[in-house]
């Protein structure tokens, strides 16, 4: 098979073996706010009809990636979901030599496949070969690679690390009651009982089984914040960052961090763009604060909130 411009991108069970499908996806940039958007519009694109469908079996994947002329991640994005982290990655992929991945929908299928089989170990060479064929250098003058993860990933923070000692891990977040307004307009994955297998988050189900989407959507964020506070004070590497901080005090020090010089005009480029909605960049972004008083049902969340902050704080100020 003629691996260029090609990916893995999807995880089936065919005949009692795991295998891939894979995607063509010709000269398109990853510049979707979602890399299933992008996704989306390689699936039009005629190597990828019903006809011409590509599989092969998920051993290929280390062997295959041998060959990828690819760039290492730069920087690595956990964020507990609803705190800027599209638009960071859109801020962070205006610049066309670097390449963004936002929640890659195959790496989420190799870190929950490995989960699920209770084999970890064994599915991270997979996610490194993967990884590889995504931050594949497409063209000469690419040379950055910012992996954002989905939000339950920090809970894959320990075998990531591992992967990648030496890069630098960005922990985004914001107030838990911004978090669940924003959840209440629409729900996410990991908002909505059982589409996330429960023990990603340390669940059983019978802790979960009485509560209403606002009151599971706090325990999420409760082991989201527990994980980042202990993240930031173990790894020398971890950069915690706030939403409210504003959106481009946040990419300057990723980009800082990443070894990354941002000229006037690139600033002023990062100015323009975040005036419009991350998720749909035609919109100009608009947000009521909240001026309500908190659930009783956040009280934890909102507990570890605050002691990031603390940390975070403690961190700048001593840089």
């Amino acid at each position: 098979m003629e691996l260029k411009d090609r990916v893995p991108y999807h995880l089936s069970e065919q005949d009692g073996h795991t295998v891939c499908r894979w995607l063509y996806l010709g000269d398109k940039p990853f510049a979707e706010p979602f890399f299933d958007h992008t996704i989306s519009k390689c699936l039009s694109l005629a190597e990828n009809s019903n006809l011409t469908r590509t599989f092969s079996h998920i051993d290929m994947l280390p062997q295959w990636s041998e060959t990828i002329d690819a760039i290492p991640p730069t920087a690595i994005i956990f964020h507990i979901s609803r705190c800027g982290s599209t638009m960071l990655s859109q801020l962070l992929g205006l610049n066309p030599a670097h390449i963004v991945l936002s929640e890659v929908p195959f790496i989420d299928e190799l870190l929950r496949w490995g989960f699920k089989n209770q084999k970890m170990e064994a599915a991270m060479p997979f996610v490194a070969s993967a990884m590889k064929f995504y931050g594949a250098k497409r063209h000469d003058y690419q040379e950055k690679l910012f992996i954002k993860t989905d939000s339950w990933h920090v809970h894959f923070y320990t075998y990531l690390r591992q992967l990648y000692p030496g890069t630098p891990i960005v922990l985004l977040y914001r107030k838990p009651d911004e978090v669940i307004r924003s959840q209440q307009k629409k729900r996410g994955m990991q908002a909505i009982p059982g589409l996330i297998d429960p023990h990603v988050f340390g669940f059983d189900q019978s802790d979960i089984s009485n509560l209403g989407l606002d009151e599971y959507m706090a325990r999420v964020l409760e082991t989201y914040l527990g994980a980042f506070v202990e993240i930031i004070q173990n790894d020398a590497l971890a950069i915690a960052a706030n939403y409210n901080e504003g959106m481009i005090p946040i990419t300057k020090r990723v980009a800082a961090a990443s070894g990354i010089f941002l000229s006037e005009s690139e600033i002023a480029q990062l100015e323009e763009r975040v005036q419009f909605h991350g998720k749909h960049p035609d919109e100009r972004f608009a947000e009521k604060p909240l001026d309500e008083p908190t659930p009783a049902y956040l009280e934890k969340s909102f507990q570890l909130y605050h002691k990031l902050e603390s940390l975070r704080q403690k961190d700048q100020s001593m840089s």
